[in-house]
């Protein structure tokens, strides 16, 4: 999931805080822990990454399917640069991220019928019931590197983006 760019990103970051070192004389403890910065990147490149995988689902999806009628749209939001939308037959899930570490997405229907069934994850009850927000959170591991969650579980990648696919053309089929 990480790019080539990104792997040098917190080395460059050491060499700069070197470099104003030796220009002031000052040493800086917290070298390559600008947690703020890092935690914001992070959930930037998760959120692009997620919507690559979306992207790249949802096109498979529209070139299996042999009608035109009912296939998925993804759209940018303005909010930042990696929001963005699932939108079919009047539905749509937005993800986005709601603050640095926090990814939000919501389920919504545009039309008269506000109601919306659907299964939520690790629901014990097994009940049917509207969509809540679900919240991807970010964990520091033992490196401080991230480890992503859902209901303070680990997400796999590949089974969130499957599950939310899955839930999004059940939900949306006319």
């Amino acid at each position: 999931m990480e790019k080539a760019g990104d792997r040098l990103t917190w080395i460059k970051d050491l060499v700069k805080s070197e470099e104003r070192m030796e220009e002031t004389g000052v040493v800086d403890m917290s070298i390559g822990f600008d947690n703020d910065r890092i935690l914001t990147h992070e959930t930037l490149t998760f959120l692009q990454n997620l919507k690559n995988e979306m992207i790249d689902s949802s096109n498979a999806f529209n070139e299996l399917k042999s009608s035109p009628l009912g296939r998925i749209k993804i759209y940018g939001i303005a909010k930042t640069q990696a929001d963005f939308m699932l939108f079919r037959n009047g539905y749509k899930m937005i993800f986005s991220m709601k603050s640095p570490g926090a990814i939000s997405i919501r389920f919504n229907f545009l039309g008269p019928n506000q109601y919306m069934p659907s299964a939520i994850p690790n629901n014990n009850q097994g009940a049917s019931q509207l969509m809540e927000e679900h919240l991807i959170i970010a964990k520091r591991g033992p490196f401080k590197e991230m480890q992503w969650t859902f209901n303070e579980e680990k997400v796999d990648f590949a089974a969130m983006v499957r599950y939310h696919i899955t839930l999004f053309v059940r939900e949306s089929a006319k």
